[in-house]
């Protein structure tokens, strides 16, 4: 009814929703029937990639990386991006890396500093000085002769340039323009001959291109300005780095050069003259490359390697100008001109002329040797019901075999056991808080259907993958109506799954089990029966599974089996009586079995020391044992979830139990009803809370609907109603019943843990 769901490809977000909205102005505009500008929306958008977008040598970088299997993240809207994850990754900026020098960064930043390293090694570089003043330009006019070159000592991409000045107003003019990018000032010999670029990576030649700056060819006919047009519609050249070449833009320098040749932009030039538009031969400004490192002089290779090293920069582009590179720079009179951090690879990749080269191979050859991945493991954890405290485990496993875990859970994220982030941080951004983190070794992230739904994934693949169970909850949200598109939505992460990796999956739950026949990778199986025809058939086939059998969870691969541990010594099933940890651990022992370098004493040892509590599993069967009655606080919050905890309750040798239940606003009906006819069923009484979020509905819908649940099973139960939960524990701390068992229903897991601990602390001072 006038709702849809549109699904929209883009390669930049805000691009995305940009050209998602102007695409709904121009529908309404075409229904009104009333004039639009397109090329407004265009040209919006050509700017907001050029803001957003990764420039062509970063560009080009990522996509080498992909193609090797590396993963990136980009760390801002700009030029820097990680290369893969935790301890292995990698940075990059343009075209500066992690293992990019800082002094060797500030050395070529330096003209003057580079210039005289570089002569001290006798390399070729123009004679000149560094001058402050008119005064000092003169003298060193009068030392050097014409023509000469006037630069900024730190500039870069050609900014503050002037070559060929012959006279002193040039020289003036040049020296104010140089003098925007810092008070110091090089002067020197202008080198005649053509502009070269020199690129070498990880101290290696790599490739060569000549450069020409941005001009126009006469024909004798027609203007400047009409030939800078015409050259503009070269379908090569487009907006910024849109395409391989830069269009020509008709700036302050381009006019300058114009009046010093005594022309304007209305000059018809003779045919076949070349009008130079341009001081500096950048692409960025219009300039052409063409490809040249089959001609490169074998002397002038080693040469340039040499520089790399001088300077000590791994990547590093080289400005020579010289009548030619297939003879030694050292005899030809050329010289060297500047030694760049962050080369463009544009004119390499793409050039105007000759086959390209692929400049980002080396930069990751460099970054990521002997082929690999930057990768870490990954084991990825979905399901309705247990995931946290599935996840808890895991990395309390983990962190058992020596790994440096980091991991994520609806309660925070964990780095190495701090606490970092506190909240449900079950989403792609969570996940890459701890893929991004430089001391994490092990990955483990729960992946919460919301997520899913709103952003996707923080991984492209993950090692093993666990899905717990599907249940019937968040159903009518997000556009799921049943617990089949649910179970869809969460097969989303073991489709994730490397192929040579596992997914783990519950055989006792029909709608887990069904997502092998789609799933490209190892499948292992878990089961709270060893006679579950499920797992008989796989491990007769060599398959693996684990399984609570007489009492001990078990590991199987066909005919054999190694019990890890009894119930009775994994703290969290207290004794065997919370069935719903004992199917908790079964995932957990077999994620980190799947690991070479997490031995069966690792997981022994993780399972006997990972205790339910407060700080370990917050709001998953926490006791709080006051002198006359006891609080256990869970986060079960639907019908799936509240029979699991309501099975343990009935197991617990209290005289009386009394649950302090709620309902979620934005879930069904007849979910809540639900939670109320639970909750009828296994307790003595009930008081009815309402959470702080009623998600859409008012308190007294969700009462009603509660109080509807319960009295379809038992009218008579004694209940009552204290909506806010702070005034609920009060009560209870207030009004207890001697050897009562008051079992919450958190919603806000931390104020409710915190509100508890205060009425403990109450009652210890007093």
């Amino acid at each position: 009814e006038g709702k849809y769901f549109v699904v929209i490809s883009y390669i930049e977000e805000d691009a995305g929703v940009y050209a998602a909205k102007a695409a709904v102005r121009i529908s309404e505009a075409l229904a009104s029937n009333t004039p639009y500008d397109l090329s407004e929306d265009i040209q919006r958008l050509r700017e907001i990639r050029e803001d957003t977008r990764l420039g062509p040598s970063t560009g080009c970088i990522v996509e080498e990386a992909a193609k090797r299997g590396i993963p990136h993240l980009r760390l801002n809207k700009q030029s820097l991006v990680q290369l893969g994850f935790g301890v292995h990754q990698k940075r990059i900026r343009a075209t500066i890396a992690s293992t990019t020098s800082n002094i060797a960064v500030d050395i070529a930043c330096d003209k003057e500093e580079t210039k005289n390293l570089l002569e001290a090694a006798e390399i070729p570089v123009p004679r000149g000085t560094v001058v402050r003043t008119e005064e000092g330009l003169e003298q060193a006019i009068n030392k050097f002769g014409y023509p000469l070159v006037i630069k900024p000592i730190d500039g870069n991409h050609g900014k503050g340039n002037t070559t060929n000045i012959t006279n002193w107003e040039q020289a003036l003019k040049a020296f104010e323009a140089a003098k925007v990018y810092g008070r110091s000032v090089i002067v020197e010999r202008f080198i005649t001959g053509f502009d070269f670029r020199v690129l070498v990576i990880n101290y290696k030649f790599i490739c060569a291109a000549l450069r020409t700056p941005a001009a126009v060819t006469g024909d004798g006919k027609n203007t400047i300005q009409y030939l800078i047009d015409e050259t503009n519609k070269d379908p090569r050249r487009g907006y910024g780095h849109e395409k391989v070449l830069t269009q020509i833009t008709v700036d302050g320098s381009t006019m300058k050069m114009l009046e010093d040749i005594g022309y304007t932009l209305d000059t018809i030039p003779a045919k076949g003259e070349l009008v130079l538009l341009k001081t500096t031969a950048n692409l960025s400004t219009g300039g052409t490359s063409t490809h040249i490192t089959d001609e490169v002089h074998p002397a002038n290779i080693v040469m340039c390697e040499r520089i790399s090293k001088i300077i000590g920069l791994d990547i590093c582009g080289i400005d020579i100008m010289a009548q030619d590179l297939h003879t030694p720079v050292n005899e030809n009179g050329g010289a060297i001109l500047e030694v760049n951090a962050a080369p463009g690879f544009r004119m390499h990749i793409d050039p105007s002329e000759g086959l390209g080269r692929n400049a980002a191979e080396p930069v990751i050859d460099m970054l990521f040797p002997d082929r690999s991945n930057g990768r870490i493991p990954i084991i990825a954890i979905t399901g309705t019901n247990g995931k946290t405290t599935t996840t808890r485990l895991t990395a309390h496993i983990s962190k058992s075999a020596g790994k440096k875990v980091g991991y994520t859970t609806s309660d925070g994220v964990y780095i190495q056991n701090q606490l970092l982030m506190k909240g449900d941080c079950t989403g792609p951004l969570s996940s890459q808080f701890v893929l991004k983190d430089p001391t994490v070794d092990f990955a483990i992230l729960e992946c919460a259907r919301g997520g899913i739904l709103k952003n996707g994934l923080a991984f492209d693949h993950c090692d093993v993958a666990i899905v717990t169970n599907v249940a019937s909850d968040h159903i009518g949200l997000g556009g799921i109506n049943n617990v089949e598109q649910m179970a869809r939505v969460k097969a989303v992460v073991p489709e994730t799954v490397f192929p040579h990796g596992y997914a783990v999956l519950n055989a006792d739950d029909d709608l887990v089990y069904a997502m092998k026949k789609d799933l490209k990778c190892n499948i292992a199986l878990f089961s709270m029966d060893e006679n579950n025809p499920r797992i008989q058939q796989h491990c007769s086939k060599g398959g693996l599974a684990t399984v609570y059998e007489n009492g001990y969870v078990s590991i199987l691969k066909g005919s054999w089996k190694i019990r890890v541990m009894h119930v009775k010594d994994i703290p969290i099933t207290f004794e065997g009586k919370a069935i719903h940890n004992i199917a908790n651990c079964l995932p957990s022992v077999m994620a980190t079995y799947l690991f070479k370098s997490i031995t069966i004493e690792d997981i022994r040892s993780g399972l006997q020391t990972f205790i339910a509590s407060s700080n370990t599993t917050p709001g998953r069967l926490n006791f709080f044992h006051f002198k006359h009655f006891t609080f256990l606080a869970d986060f079960a919050h639907n019908p799936h979830g509240l029979k699991l905890l309501c099975d343990f309750v009935q197991k617990l040798d209290y005289t009386y139990k009394v649950g302090v239940i709620s309902g979620t606003g934005d879930r069904r009906d007849e979910d809540i009803r639900e939670l109320g006819s639970i909750s009828a069923k296994n307790f003595d009484e009930i008081i009815i809370r309402c959470d702080k979020n009623l998600r859409g509905r008012t308190a007294e819908e969700i009462i009603t609907l509660l109080q509807e649940g319960i009295n379809s099973v038992n009218p008579n139960l004694p209940q009552m109603v204290i909506a806010n939960e702070n005034l609920a524990l009060e009560y209870i701390y207030e009004n207890y019943k001697p050897g009562a068992l008051y079992t919450i229903m958190c919603d806000v897991v931390a104020g409710a843990l915190d509100k508890i601990k205060e009425l403990k602390s109450r009652e210890d001072g007093n």
